[in-house]
């Protein structure tokens, strides 16, 4: 039987093995590396403060997740491979109460990030925000 996410230890497990998948895979690897570069550990960073402040509660996270993405060059079909990677990444690393809050945070994250890129690409005056 697995644990589910419960602690910041559990977050960094969870992003470090995901972000891991992403980095080598062919749908998604080179926009991921082409727009973060060398910056890997300050992702890794944010990427544990989100989702520490979604799963656990533990308010460390400001921002908008949203804007950084907004021009990025991807399409449906790469939000779906994102979801494919982390439900993979989730379900073979947890289970439980949390660990399906991240399933469903990620896929609404996904549907939105698609909706709202696709809109901009569409209304290229409209500022992002």
């Amino acid at each position: 039987m697995k644990n589910d996410i419960r602690t910041l230890d559990d977050v960094k497990i969870l992003v470090n093995t995901f972000y891991g998948k992403v980095r080598e895979d062919d749908a998604l690897k080179d926009i991921f590396n082409d727009k973060i570069e060398d910056r890997w550990p300050e992702h890794l960073e944010k990427m544990y403060r989100f989702w520490q402040t979604v799963l656990l509660d533990e308010h460390t996270y400001h921002g908008s997740p949203f804007v950084p993405h907004a021009n990025l060059p991807v399409f449906a079909e790469h939000f779906e491979q994102w979801l494919i990677l982390f439900y993979s990444t989730v379900d073979e690393l947890f289970e439980g109460e949390k660990a399906d809050r991240a399933k469903w945070q990620g896929q609404r994250m996904a549907e939105m990030f698609n909706y709202k890129i696709e809109y901009y690409r569409n209304n290229p005056s409209t500022t992002i925000l």
